[in-house]
């Protein structure tokens, strides 16, 4: 799947070295404890063939309110939950924007909604963990917005816009790191195997950059970043801004 986001391409965003006259940026995750254990049995996404992704999506996401409300209160940091608006399919307009070209999920930033289309094959008739991976990277991105990740990244790409591409990675690779922590989090409380992990682990990878795009990361990127948040299971893991940008391709 292809998490586009509006708005200078809801992309990754760090940055590996700023102009001269740029203080260095401190991500706003460092410092911070590990997500606390949380229980988050998955539903069934389809039940006697009947599709249930929104019941799923909807359990998905009071998870991630609980554990991510948690982190905040635990690092004095305010927090308010994403509103979410489902689509039986993708619309020509939502939140006031154009529906983004190839978006499975997406963060409206402007008005801070999680928006889920319930078609689609990144979570018609699955049976992996990709829908849950997803549905926690968008959430990654509200997470970007309530720290000021977002406006740091914005602030750099009208400061340079030639970067764009590259900061834009930096920000998506830190919400697909994010994900991993929820998911490392979680993952007692799920009832999946290795083989359920390896199986994510494809998705993800299948789910990088080709050689048109170089928007989210490569396919190997993605999955070293949702690896070091699923170990680490803590945000401050995430710093992707001051990763090489090699780190980041």
């Amino acid at each position: 799947m292809r998490v586009r986001s509006l708005f200078l391409g809801l992309c990754l965003a760090v940055v590996p070295a700023f102009p001269a006259q740029a203080a260095p940026y401190a991500d706003p995750f460092a410092g911070s404890g590990r997500l606390g254990r949380a229980a988050c049995p998955e539903p069934a996404i389809t039940y006697g063939g009947i599709p249930r992704t929104r019941e799923y999506l909807d359990a998905v996401v009071k998870c991630l309110d609980k554990a991510w409300k948690g982190r905040f209160a635990a690092d004095r940091k305010p927090f308010r939950r994403p509103a979410v608006r489902f689509y039986d399919e993708p619309e020509r307009r939502v939140c006031g924007v154009p529906w983004p070209e190839s978006a499975a999920a997406f963060y409206c930033t402007n008005r801070r909604v999680l928006v889920f289309p319930l078609s689609g094959e990144w979570i018609e008739n699955r049976t992996d963990l990709y829908p849950l991976k997803v549905a926690a990277h968008e959430y990654g991105h509200h997470l970007q917005s309530l720290t000021g990740v977002r406006r740091h990244y914005e602030a750099r790409v009208k400061a340079s816009p030639s970067r764009q591409a590259e900061l834009g990675r930096r920000y998506e690779l830190q919400a697909d790191c994010l994900s991993g922590v929820f998911l490392g989090a979680v993952w007692r409380s799920l009832d999946r195997t290795a083989d359920d992990w390896a199986a994510l682990l494809d998705a993800t990878r299948a789910s990088g950059d080709d050689e048109h795009r170089r928007s989210h990361g490569k396919g190997a990127t993605r999955v070293r970043w949702l690896k070091r948040g699923y170990h680490a299971v803590s945000p401050a893991a995430c710093d992707t801004w001051s990763a090489s940008r090699a780190a980041v391709s």
